[in-house]
């Protein structure tokens, strides 16, 4: 097996486990380790597709926990945020939103860990939901990013690891299947190779994912609560160096 291939295989499974236990950031997990050989313009759908393929997967052990009325609000946001991330990624260097995003995560998770666990904001209402999914629907189109923004407002309106995840599956699904959908439309992002890319993605997830779901189901609200501000730490990390890193070069 050469580098290139381990490393598609490898980063495609790493980040299934991630999002089958977290329910997000399949893409910041895959992006993290496909940055070493992957050409961005290919990484982004396949980050796309995996975190769709992901959410599919994972429904048959956590599917049950999907409600539409408080999901709806987060996706009609993320609807009308998508195709402005999709315009963006073709005329807009996404690399200072990326590295503001990242030093956000950085300096807010860690603060957010010695919050009390029973703290909920209470503020905002549905169209504050609304808010959270327009900005997690243009991370989306920028490159599969849809989850980090409204994963942090469930968190922060104190729901528990149920109906957060419920949320964020209908969420994720619904933007992932918008995204691909604007990129078929777009015309030079799904090329052949991309399609080839997108199977191998398929085979190195599913078993981590349906592993990592399984962990999920016994974590407690307050230890996913912790999973979660530490996984969007890592996001936020990886963000914050990889755009440094390309604006220093």
């Amino acid at each position: 097996m050469d580098t290139y291939l381990l490393i598609v295989l490898g980063g495609a499974a790493v980040a299934g486990f991630v999002q089958g236990l977290s329910g997000f950031a399949f893409a910041l997990a895959s992006l993290s380790i496909w940055a070493w050989a992957v050409d961005p313009a290919l990484a982004a759908p396949m980050a796309v597709f995996g975190s769709l393929a992901g959410q599919l997967v994972t429904l048959p052990l956590v599917g049950r926990h999907f409600n539409i009325r408080a999901t709806l609000p987060f996706v009609i946001g993320g609807i009308i945020g998508v195709p402005l991330g999709i315009w963006l990624l073709s005329v807009f260097d996404p690399l200072g939103f990326k590295l503001a995003l990242g030093i956000f995560l950085l300096l807010y998770c860690p603060a957010m860990l010695f919050v009390p666990h029973d703290f909920r904001l209470t503020i905002g209402g549905k169209w504050a939901d609304g808010v959270s999914g327009w900005l997690g629907g243009i991370l989306g189109g920028l490159g599969g990013m849809a989850g980090p923004v409204p994963t942090l407002w469930c968190t922060l309106r104190g729901m528990d690891k149920e109906t957060q995840r419920g949320i964020m599956q209908g969420f994720n699904i619904s933007m992932h299947v918008t995204t691909l959908t604007g990129y078929f439309l777009a015309g030079s992002i799904i090329t052949g190779e991309t399609l080839r890319h997108f199977g191998l993605v398929a085979v190195a997830l599913v078993i981590p994912c349906l592993f990592g779901a399984t962990l999920f189901k016994r974590l407690g609200t307050r230890a996913f609560r912790r999973v979660v501000l530490m996984l969007l730490f890592l996001s936020g990390l990886v963000l914050t160096a990889s755009s440094l890193q390309t604006l220093l070069l």
